[in-house]
């Protein structure tokens, strides 16, 4: 039995919120597929959920903007097995990795310099290996 769906620490979403139907897949499969509804498509809608706050909400609506609709919906469909059940734990799943990828919040980049020593090294070095080139050629009589 499906329960509610987890996402990361703290953030679950309930399974009143999503919306699972099921549908036929497409492609080959033969009778099976022609009489079988294994596809499963989950429609959880981000604008209306009690499970974010303001502050994710306003995340996941700006990192999915691309893959939601007019009403706020993100829409999973899968239909990789030939198992009902198997799909639709995929689709909750790959519902959870959508939104917790969503959340991330990338770490501030610490702005470094290179040390002097590091500077006049890398600058020695390239001297050396032009001089190493300027010997190999033929034009070099010597000064």
């Amino acid at each position: 039995m499906i329960t509610d769906v987890h996402v990361k620490n703290g953030i679950t979403i309930p399974l009143h919120e999503l919306e699972i139907t099921t549908s036929r897949s497409g492609g080959a499969g033969g009778q099976h597929v022609n009489k079988t509804d294994t596809r499963i498509t989950v429609r959880w809608n981000v604008i209306k959920t009690q499970a974010l706050t303001d502050e994710q909400r306003a995340r996941v609506l700006e990192n999915l903007k691309s893959r939601l609709t007019v009403e706020g919906d993100l829409i999973i469909n899968n239909s990789t097995s030939r198992s009902q059940q198997q799909n639709k734990e995929k689709a909750l799943e790959q519902l959870a990795y959508e939104v917790r990828k969503a959340l991330y919040v990338p770490k501030k980049r610490i702005a470094t310099r290179v040390s002097k020593a590091k500077k006049e090294a890398r600058l020695d070095s390239k001297a050396r290996r032009g001089n190493i080139k300027k010997l190999r050629s033929t034009k070099y009589y010597g000064d």
